[in-house]
């Protein structure tokens, strides 16, 4: 495949063939932990930088739950929360706009507002970064483009098969309109993740492409699939192996799994990433072990354990970026920082990697 120059994150490449990459862990939990009620969704009560004042004080539909709306809201809680990560030694953070599609808002009436919210998650983000950065240690921004409610690939209806609620074209333009935001906003890379139907992926892909070509940007590109259960399949129905030849076109600098499963059950499906992957990074961020809904992140894994995991596929030459998808924390990434440090990254097969750095 052809080399590719990016024009942001140059050094990225060059620091995943020197160490491992730590990503930064869940938001949604770490929202979780302000207990917002639905005033507080609604901004109303915080008077800082960034407040929307009233402006939503008498929306018609509640908009307790919608993360993205935050961004807005309560800019403060975003900033802090990557804060949080990037002290605990997180390289990269996420943006605040998994949900921030068309597609997704339309569920609390705001699909006006997806642009607004990636704009402002990717200014979050990146101011965060930057107070975080030195020439020693770079932060980066990745911009999280997240699968959305809806899926091309599966009916919605188990007694017709062929119904669909969404189609390739909606879900394109939605991913175009995030993803100009993003890089707009100041993302580093593009991160498309929590995959769980290659064809929603496919459109994101194809919405990254349309605006690498119309901007003349090209950006760095992740992309992570979600295995959904023992089946090792993705929901649509893709083997592992599978999905990566379904996405390896857009010649992502790293390919990887998050979310579902914890790292103990992921084991073996990154293990048949990293072998058919053999020319592209391997990112993976699982999720802080299984569901527990009375321990106070809702999910079983201590850090200790969860950075455990991840330093045994460090040590098999498994791994190139590590994090945490839900249930984690900034004292999960700190163990995990730690855990991996001293480690050696992966080493990408001989076809060697889909880019060139910047001369």
């Amino acid at each position: 495949m052809k080399p590719l120059h990016y024009t942001r994150a140059q050094a990225l490449p060059g620091i995943l063939a020197r160490r491992i990459v730590v990503l930064d862990g869940a938001m949604g939990t770490m929202i979780q932990r302000f207990k917002l009620n639905e005033a507080q969704y609604r901004g109303e009560g915080y008077a800082g930088p960034g407040a929307a004042g009233g402006r939503f004080k008498d929306f018609h539909k509640d908009v307790k739950g919608n993360n993205e709306l935050l961004s807005l809201t309560r800019p403060d809680i975003i900033r802090d929360i990557h804060e949080g990560y990037l002290a605990a030694g997180a390289d990269l953070v996420e943006t605040n706009t998994f949900g921030a599609t068309t597609v997704a808002q339309a569920d609390y009436d705001m699909a006006h507002l997806a642009r607004e919210m990636n704009l402002a998650s990717a200014r979050i983000a990146r101011e965060a970064c930057d107070k975080y950065s030195t020439p020693d240690h770079p932060r980066f921004v990745a911009g999280a483009l997240g699968p959305t409610p809806k899926t091309a690939s599966i009916s919605p209806d188990v007694n017709d098969p062929g119904a669909r609620n969404t189609s390739f074209e909606e879900l394109r333009a939605a991913y175009y309109e995030q993803v100009e935001a993003l890089v707009e906003g100041g993302a580093d890379v593009l991160l498309v993740e929590t995959i769980f139907d290659t064809l929603n992926a496919k459109a994101a892909l194809f919405a990254i492409d349309e605006y690498f070509e119309k901007s003349g940007e090209r950006l760095p590109l992740i992309i992570s699939g979600t295995v959904t259960d023992a089946s090792g399949r993705i929901l649509s129905g893709q083997t592992v192996a599978a999905f990566w030849h379904s996405v390896r076109h857009a010649q992502p600098l790293a390919v990887g799994l998050n979310c579902a499963l914890g790292a103990a059950l992921m084991r073996p499906y990154i293990q048949e990433l990293a072998r058919v992957a053999s020319d592209t990074y391997i990112s993976c961020y699982p999720n802080a072990g299984l569901p527990n809904p009375m321990s106070e992140t809702g999910f079983d894994e201590t850090p200790e354990v969860t950075s455990r995991l991840l330093r045994e596929f460090a040590s098999e030459g498994l791994v190139n970026i590590v994090g945490g998808c839900c249930g984690t924390t900034p004292e999960h990434i700190a163990s995990i920082h730690n855990a991996v440090a001293p480690l050696a990254t992966r080493v990408l097969g001989s076809a060697g990697p889909f880019y060139q750095e910047a001369a």
